[in-house]
């Protein structure tokens, strides 16, 4: 089972289209998946007093944090679908992984180990105003590097099975490019 991760508040952005892009071709092609939409969803990525005296123990009062879980812990692939903001993902999530990815959920700390080893899949699908290479090479690197090889890599999600699509400059192409990528981002998503 697929889960998508969808990070975007509007329903016009590039970023939902690449979701509705992505969806169509997992029914087409008959592949199970389902999708946690935060903003749909009003996530809190902010923690609470009462979250935070909880953390410490795994445990979460929300049950949209533990609906989360639940279809994170029934799948064997995730994917990110997020728009770069000032260099990195947005809040909601940061907070997703801040408040879902919780002790004897996602990880155990004494000694560390990742538990989310039956996801034997991730891609990484982000657009911005600006290029991987310029992410890459002028923002710290904040996907491959940060998310990818750390966050990723501690939660037991190997970052060799993790992929990393990205549409750059969105703000400045044409709409024939951006159709060129939705058309071939089934391609791009199996072959990454």
């Amino acid at each position: 089972m697929k889960t998508i991760i969808y990070v975007h508040p509007y329903t016009g952005s590039y970023n939902h289209a690449i979701l509705s892009t992505l969806t169509k071709h997992f029914d087409e092609t008959e592949q199970s998946y389902q999708i946690i939409d935060l903003y749909k969803d009003n996530f809190e990525p902010r923690f609470s007093a009462e979250e935070l005296k909880m953390y410490g123990r795994g445990e979460t009062p929300y049950k949209l944090v533990k609906s989360y879980q639940q279809k994170i812990s029934k799948s064997n692939e995730l994917i990110f679908i997020t728009p770069i903001w000032w260099h990195n993902v947005p809040a909601e999530l940061k907070g997703f992984f801040d408040k879902v990815m919780l002790k004897h959920f996602a990880y155990e700390d004494q000694p560390w180990k990742g538990l989310l080893t039956y996801i034997s899949k991730a891609t990484v699908i982000t657009t911005s105003t600006i290029t991987k290479e310029y992410l890459i090479n002028k923002s710290g690197n904040p996907i491959q590097g940060n998310l990818i090889n750390r966050t990723f890599a501690d939660l037991g999600i190997n970052p060799q099975n993790t992929n990393w699509i990205h549409f750059g400059k969105v703000n400045l192409t044409t709409d024939s490019v951006r159709k060129q990528f939705l058309n071939n981002l089934p391609e791009l998503y199996l072959n990454e």
